[in-house]
């Protein structure tokens, strides 16, 4: 892990096509700005972590349905 220490106003590049700035240090809270192009996609990691088991889970099922039809055939 890379660890950083930035002020307001200053920012990090991220490769050629991403840009976090420091917006606001407000007690234990800071506010980011992203700049990004528009197909990356940026999320909480916390929302993330619902997508990610979100998909494994609809995976899952379908891998389910199919192992079913599959019996069903043979």
């Amino acid at each position: 892990m890379l660890i950083l220490t930035r002020k307001v106003g200053e920012s990090v590049v991220i490769g050629e096509r991403i840009k976090v700035y420091i917006i606001e240090i407000k007690g234990q809270q800071v506010r980011l700005g992203i700049e990004a192009p528009g197909d990356t996609s940026i999320y909480r990691e916390e929302i993330y972590k619902k997508i990610v088991e979100e998909n494994r889970l609809a995976a899952g099922i379908q891998i389910n349905n199919l192992i079913s039809l599959t019996e069903k055939k043979g």
